[in-house]
């Protein structure tokens, strides 16, 4: 069969995997979502009790809005904020449901590769279609052949630890039973007593562990002697609750605001400068202990909110180009490198920055980022209509894009964690400001201003 007439291969159908369906049919296009789940948007489901900090108006794809627009289905309320579930529900389910069985469920992908050619093999390559290797439900296993491959699996499989060397902290596998790594479901009656007048630590800085201490401090408002402790690898400054009222996305801000008023209301104490090397047991109670030796009082449980990180193992056999830190796309990491700038607002781009010397294949969404944080649902469906129309040959679309991202508010190098005050300076890293337009693989921004 020729390379064209085969499908191209999406993995996963959470936001960004449906929204690349979605373009690719647009595009007349044949594409195949493989999702592991039982259903579409399995990982959102994980977090359906956490509202989102984009409305509506920001979280649908204007291709998969056209696609849906026949059954009937209107957007809801543009300037609302949905959760994980009623973003699952009342939008990516009934999009898969659209595509009809372009989505296939029960299907985990677990390799891909030129056929007939691993890695090392140059010959005849480029001319190869793709092999994917999935699993089924049932443990059967088939081989799918397609012209492309588009990876939108996410990183949420792969929360990281505790430990502030990117390793799990010495005993945090054998004190699992008390460690959780995701935000709380507090409605749930055994969530709750698990939380309810104990002391927590949250170890993390981002959006995540906002939500985990506001959360633990309405909790702590209704159950006596609950209290969250915030671990923080640097000390606190003017970034650290994120861009509060500066920040374009309201309810992101909010987030930050909240975290800082918990602390300020005595519900959460905040711990500074500690990078955790260990845990260890006190009866049925945890010690965290930190590089520089100091020990914490114990606590009874822990939430590791340190971020995420690709699951890079299926695509071994593949030729990618991932920067060595962030195990992000080369071209596309030094936009959202942690180290030079905090920023939530990155440059538009598109099929350019997430190519790789294996040509055909793709990371978008939250995977493409990597180890980066402040990923936002528009990035994603920028990517995936970018590369869709690579592929279709409309290689003018491809490098236009059109689109402006809310900024955070906040500016400057996060990766200086032991100097709080650093990250407001000039040599931090500089203004994050996102031009409104930019031309995609020219490497030309507008005259607006950039990081």
């Amino acid at each position: 069969m020729e390379k064209q007439n085969l499908p191209v291969v999406v993995v996963g159908a959470g936001p960004v995997g449906l929204a690349a369906a979605a373009h690719l049919v647009e595009r007349g296009i044949e594409p195949l979502v493989l999702e592991a789940g039982p259903s579409a948007a399995t990982a959102v489901r994980e977090w359906a009790h956490v509202r989102l900090f984009s409305p509506w108006a920001e979280v649908t794809d204007p291709a998969a809005e056209k696609l849906l627009a026949p059954t009937g289905w209107t957007r809801p309320g543009g300037k609302t904020y949905p959760t994980g579930g009623d973003w699952a529900e009342r939008y990516l389910q009934p999009l898969a449901d659209t595509l009809g069985d372009k989505v296939r469920y029960g299907a985990r992908v677990t390799g891909v590769a030129r056929a007939g050619r691993d890695r090392i093999v140059d010959s005849g390559r480029e001319e190869q279609p793709f092999t994917v290797h999935i699993e089924t439900a049932d443990g059967a296993e088939e081989r799918i052949t397609a012209r492309a491959v588009i990876d939108a699996s996410g990183t949420w499989s792969v929360p990281s630890p505790m430990g502030a060397n990117g390793l799990p902290a010495l005993g945090e596998k054998s004190a699992s039973d008390h460690i959780a790594y995701r935000v709380p479901e507090l409605k749930d009656p055994a969530v709750r007593a698990r939380y309810a007048g104990k002391r927590t630590a949250v170890v993390g800085s981002g959006a995540s562990a906002f939500t985990a201490l506001a959360l633990l401090a309405d909790l702590a408002g209704e159950e006596a002697d609950t209290h969250a402790v915030w671990i923080l690898r640097r000390g606190i400054g003017d970034a650290t609750y994120g861009g509060g009222e500066a920040d374009q996305l309201p309810a992101r801000g909010a987030l930050g605001l909240r975290a800082k008023a918990a602390v300020e209301a005595g519900h959460a104490s905040a711990v500074t400068g500690f990078r955790t090397e260990g845990v260890e047991r006190d009866g049925d109670r945890l010690v965290l202990v930190a590089e520089d030796g100091r020990r914490l009082d114990a606590v009874d449980e822990v939430i590791v909110l340190t971020g995420f990180r690709p699951d890079l193992s299926f695509l071994s056999e593949l030729r990618l180009g991932l920067d060595e830190r962030l195990q992000a796309p080369t071209a596309l990491a030094p936009l959202i490198d942690p180290n030079a700038h905090s920023c939530g607002t990155v440059y538009p781009h598109g099929v350019k920055e997430l190519s790789h010397p294996e040509q055909g294949v793709y990371l978008v969404g939250m995977k493409s980022y990597g180890r980066a944080p402040t990923f936002l649902a528009m990035t994603g469906y920028e990517q995936v209509r970018s590369i869709t129309a690579a592929l279709a040959g409309d290689h003018e679309a491809a490098e236009r894009v059109e689109l402006t991202l809310p900024e955070t508010g906040v500016c400057g190098g996060a990766g200086l964690f032991d100097e709080p005050d650093a990250a407001q300076s000039d040599e931090g890293g500089g203004c994050c400001a996102a031009p409104a337009t930019l031309q995609i693989g020219t490497g030309a921004a507008a005259a607006s201003g950039g990081c």
